[in-house]
């Protein structure tokens, strides 16, 4: 009971000391926008030749003919009241667009993230049981190769070789082919949509989309992951518990597995939650490229097109979900870890 209260305790004061942060990346952002090249209302007034009087009404429909600080103020004060604004690209509000579009980002960097530690981890693992031996420097290669390449174009590869080559992979448009139709809409997710709908067939499809966007996005952090697993790895091996349970005639997989690995992934579940959250607002480019209808990509239509209320809510958003993330692996490094609730 204690360590639950310890941990509820230590939750809310991070929580408590992440709000200036937020406060701060919402002032920057919303300066940044104002000061980039480019006038939303000559955007949105049919273009350069539209006349005075309409650009002129469109500045003062979007509050761009008041001062700097008033927009500030009055910005401030519609996110106090959940208000984020209206898409001029879309024409809806951007907070009904964001929840529209969060789940697609969501379910891709989460299967992401999974493929990525069920490949990371193994591979951390295996270098650090053999260090400096041919399978290592294989790991260490796999690693240097996964961050040297872009996203874009291994994403651009792997439709090359299993969608025009292979012909194994469906067309790269979206979340489900154009003969496919989506399911009730109840959680956002398709692969749960589908399968509470128990249309096993959309289920698959909707699967097949997933696999090359979301293998494109774990190659990218499969090496930070296998680094930081090996790293720790090595540091577990090396302590004086495990060297005590070698003195004690215990079995090496019972040492590797319930000992170091169980130690070493401390690291790795700090780091996993940073990845999470980098790849969740990092992954506008695997969205372009397999046309994945989520929050980065529509965050990129905006800034293109000087919309600034979308662009302002998706770094808010980006924000928040990156605090979420911070605090949700603290209270799991303190349950993994009892000693981190101890004051």
């Amino acid at each position: 009971m204690n360590a639950i209260v310890g941990t509820a305790k230590r939750a809310l004061r991070r929580f408590a000391s992440s709000l200036p942060a937020l406060f701060g990346v919402v002032v920057f952002t919303f300066l940044l926008m104002r000061v980039l090249p480019g006038d939303p209302a000559v955007f949105f007034a049919s273009g350069p030749n539209a006349g005075e009087e309409e650009i002129a009404m469109i500045r003062k429909e979007m509050g761009l003919d008041k001062p700097i600080a008033e927009q500030l103020v009055r910005y401030l004060g519609d996110i106090g009241s959940g208000n984020l604004g209206r898409s001029l690209t879309t024409g809806q509000p951007v907070l009904a667009d964001l929840k529209s579009r969060l789940p697609a980002s969501l379910e891709l960097t989460f299967t992401a993230l999974f493929i990525a530690l069920l490949t990371a981890v193994p591979l951390g693992v295996t270098a650090a049981l053999r260090p400096n031996s041919v399978v290592d420097n294989i790991v260490r290669f796999i690693c240097s190769l996964g961050v040297c390449v872009p996203t874009f174009v291994s994403g651009l590869l792997l439709i090359y070789a299993f969608y025009y080559l292979l012909g194994w992979a469906p067309d790269p448009t979206g979340r489900v082919d154009i003969f496919s139709s989506t399911p009730p809409q109840i959680t956002g997710f398709l692969l749960i949509d589908f399968a509470v709908a128990g249309d096993w067939e959309g289920w698959r499809a909707a699967a097949r989309q997933l696999v090359l966007p979301a293998l494109t996005m774990a190659l990218f952090v499969v090496a930070p992951l296998a680094r930081i697993t090996r790293a720790s790895m090595l540091a577990a091996l090396g302590s004086d518990f495990v060297r005590t349970a070698r003195s004690l005639g215990l079995s090496k997989l019972k040492i590797v597995v319930i000992y170091a690995l169980r130690n070493a992934l401390l690291p790795v579940l700090t780091i996993a939650g940073i990845v999470f959250s980098t790849m969740l607002g990092a992954n506008v480019l695997v969205e372009k490229v397999f046309s994945w209808p989520g929050v980065a990509s529509y965050a990129l239509d905006a800034l293109l097109s000087s919309d600034y209320a979308p662009v302002q809510g998706f770094v808010l958003l980006m924000a928040s979900i990156f605090v979420i993330v911070n605090l949700t692996v603290d209270v799991l490094y303190g349950i993994a870890d009892p000693r981190v609730s101890i004051e």
